[in-house]
């Protein structure tokens, strides 16, 4: 039987970034030194397949701190935690690695540093992200105000006009947040911005690659989880790109296979949490429905690497 030609165009790059490649094999580390089992708060990157895999080798996975037995470590999410939970861990004496995103410790240092120099924060970002609550932790309550959209920035009740400076959540949309910055010193023209782009490197180039592809394309895939904010995002602009059939999947078995009859073009990309191994996956199913030509579009090319911390890299 001849199958119906299809392109597939594959984004680059895609899936894991370097902060989520530190945090897993942080988490691995760990399960080596202290062996099983080994407490994580908080999803370690948004990814079920990558969490499943972890919990198979003994990680075991909490919402609170308190969830822990004082006598195994812990070891915080990616996305970074409120300066209370580390401080909570140190006070039960409790063995803890912090997996934070240095991108996103970078956001915390300069929300700590605007606090220190007495300046009101505003944060842009989605509520009740993880990445968003560690953030606005990293200050007292009330010092940290929350802007999702540019009508939010009307509404915000602020301490002095005069003395504000935000920051973002490192997963957002660069179009979406670039409208709300621009809102924000519009009606704050003293607030203080961040001296380098809060947005990290890995959700920009994910996202140019989707508007590289997107217009050249029937269908677009998105894998990763309905929880990741830089995956959604990716589906966010793909549609904003030209490409009105952009959808979010876990898996090849989420795939809707119905809706794609009739298509001659598929890109492919993924969110940072999301591994290759289920990009591959998605790459097969098409393989074994379609007379599939691969091409690649590449916007960027990665080499960043991040060290884990040094308590991992100590003998017992």
């Amino acid at each position: 039987m001849q199958h119906t030609p299809l392109t597939l165009y594959l984004a680059a790059p895609r899936g894991f970034c370097a902060g989520v490649d530190r945090a897993i094999k942080i988490v691995e580390m760990a399960l080596e030194k202290w062996g099983a089992p080994v407490y994580v708060r908080h999803e370690i990157v948004h990814n079920k397949f990558v969490v499943d895999g972890l919990r198979d080798k003994g990680a075991v996975f909490v919402e609170e701190l308190d969830e822990c037995p004082p006598d195994r470590p812990v070891i915080f999410s990616a996305h970074g935690v409120p300066k209370a939970v580390p401080a909570e861990a140190a006070r039960r004496e409790m063995v803890y690695v912090d997996a934070t995103c240095p991108l996103v410790s970078k956001v915390h240092i300069e929300a700590a540093r605007h606090g220190e120099n007495g300046l009101q924060m505003i944060m842009i970002g989605h509520a009740g992200h993880p990445e968003t609550v560690g953030t606005m932790g990293q200050l007292p309550d009330g010092d940290v105000l929350l802007v999702e959209t540019v009508e939010d920035v009307a509404r915000v009740d602020v301490r002095d006009p005069s003395r504000l400076a935000f920051v973002t959540q490192t997963t957002l949309s660069v179009e979406d947040t670039a409208g709300i910055v621009a809102a924000l010193q519009r009606r704050f023209p003293a607030i203080v911005g961040p001296h380098k782009e809060d947005i990290c490197y890995a959700t920009t180039n994910r996202q140019e690659a989707v508007k590289a592809m997107a217009p050249d394309c029937d269908a677009l895939l998105v894998v990763g989880a309905p929880n990741s904010s830089n995956s959604q995002r990716l589906v966010e602009v793909g549609r904003r790109a030209g490409c009105a059939y952009s959808q979010l999947v876990m898996r090849a078995t989420d795939i809707d296979w119905r809706a794609l009859e009739g298509i001659r073009s598929v890109g492919i990309t993924a969110g940072a949490s999301a591994p290759e191994v289920l990009i591959n996956e998605v790459i097969d199913a098409f393989r074994a429905r379609y007379d599939v030509r691969v091409q690649m579009v590449e916007t960027a090319q990665e080499n960043v690497e991040f060290k884990v911390p040094r308590i991992l890299r100590e003998p017992v």
